[in-house]
């Protein structure tokens, strides 16, 4: 299947009408109904097309992009756009991308690793530019985004934002539901516990988890490490009744395999996995399948770099929902485009795609993609282009991070 077909399919499903009964927020159960000059599909596509400047500007330039028009198109006020907005579920978007995710997966985009899927958890902090509202659903100005990432293809299969207070192990609790046995799931060493262990045991999802050699733990990791042995089964302890009784899973113990890995710094770790047989799955193997789990933290810098996440175009929780899920489908589709271009143009291992370049030069095409206006020529352009911006990728090169405050954004100093 073409890539030009699923973007044609992704189009026809934004303006079906089952997907606008999916995308009508509780509150307004009649919205979208009537022919508006900002109707669901143009709402939705503004959104996704990845907005980074001020909403008048943005909008202006999708209605001149849609209209091949070199000048800037009043079409819809901003005013206009929000009203628009707040009949829109916090749902919608996110079950665009589960459509978009579904479809990949079909047309054998996403990668897999001994018949497995890989999939990496991790959450970073979040500071929007938000300013003082006072609005009954304002957005709080720091949250969590958790997330599920594809390491293979460097798609994200969901996101979620949280509270402050919230612990990354229930996140990945509630996104439980998302993964099977015929996944593998990467985990830092910030997740591994006796009720998350157990819990994955009894769902048979596999896991690979990198667990904390320093501060404690399991007392048979410890055990583990002063026996110097390269790999052990070992029995990790049932949880506690309040965790049984909290989050589920069996009330016995849970058998694990361990194994130490020696980083190329010399570093040793510990990974925790439940694929037990060492033919198929031998020890040596580990090392790399660990590291692909950095992709997630790479997706994480993508987003808040590249597609400006911090910055939103609302003052409300829902505002900021729409938004961080808006611009996560727009990677993802910038994503995919850019693994076809690497396809088709069949690139050396060596040679990236500048996913920077992707971004721009995808933008101003996306309102016609997404309004499935000659998909098969625009991307057919696209595709050569992306092939053409490729930077050489250097293996084993090492950037140590500064220690130094983070930047972010605030509403003020967002690009005009």
């Amino acid at each position: 299947m073409s890539l030009a077909s699923l973007i044609t399919d992704f189009a026809t499903y934004l303006h079906s009408p089952e997907f606008r009964d999916h995308a009508r927020h509780p509150d307004h159960p009649c919205a979208f109904s009537r022919q508006r000059k900002l109707p669901l599909p143009s709402l939705v596509a503004v959104l996704i097309t990845g907005m980074r400047k001020s909403v008048q500007t943005e909008l202006d330039e999708f209605f001149a992009h849609l209209q091949q028009s070199a000048q800037l198109v009043r079409e819809v006020t901003e005013q206009a756009f929000a009203q628009a907005r707040a009949k829109l579920s916090s749902t919608a978007i996110p079950s665009l991308n589960d459509w978009l995710i579904e479809r990949a997966e079909a047309d054998g985009y996403i990668t897999r690793w001994n018949g497995l899927r890989l999939v990496a958890a991790d959450a970073s902090t979040i500071r929007f530019g938000v300013r003082a509202s006072h609005l009954p659903d304002a957005a709080s100005r720091d949250q969590i985004l958790f997330g599920l990432c594809l390491p293979g293809t460097d798609l994200m299969l969901a996101t979620s934002l949280h509270a402050q207070v919230e612990g990354e192990r229930q996140m990945l609790f509630e996104h439980l539901d998302r993964l099977s046995s015929r996944d593998l799931l990467l985990l830092d060493r910030g997740y591994p516990c006796r009720w998350l262990v157990g819990l994955l045991h009894h769902r048979q999802i596999p896991f690979c988890m990198r667990v904390d050699t320093q501060t404690g733990g399991f007392r048979s990791v410890q055990e583990f490490i002063r026996s110097g042995h390269a790999e052990q089964v070992v029995t990790i302890e049932p949880p506690s009744e309040s965790d049984r009784q909290a989050y589920g899973g069996p009330s016995g113990p849970a058998q694990v395999r361990l194994i130490r890995h020696v980083a190329s710094t010399g570093a040793v770790r510990v990974l925790m996995t439940s694929l037990m047989d060492p033919e198929e799955f031998p020890a040596a193997v580990f090392g790399d399948l660990y590291h692909q789990r950095w992709r997630v933290e790479e997706t994480f810098k993508r987003l808040k770099h590249r597609l400006n996440l911090e910055h939103v175009t609302g003052l409300s929780q829902l505002a900021v929902m729409q938004d961080v899920a808006a611009k996560v489908l727009c990677d993802n589709l910038k994503t995919l485009v850019a693994l076809e271009a690497r396809h088709q143009q069949d690139l050396p291992a060596a040679q990236r795609i500048n996913h920077a370049a992707a971004f721009s030069i995808l933008k101003p095409l996306m309102p016609r993609l997404l309004s499935g206006q000659s998909v098969q020529a625009i991307i057919s352009g696209a595709l050569e282009m992306i092939a053409g911006r490729t930077y050489t990728h250097q293996e084993d090169r090492s950037n140590p991070r500064r220690a130094r405050p983070k930047s972010h954004k605030f509403m003020s100093l967002k690009p005009c």
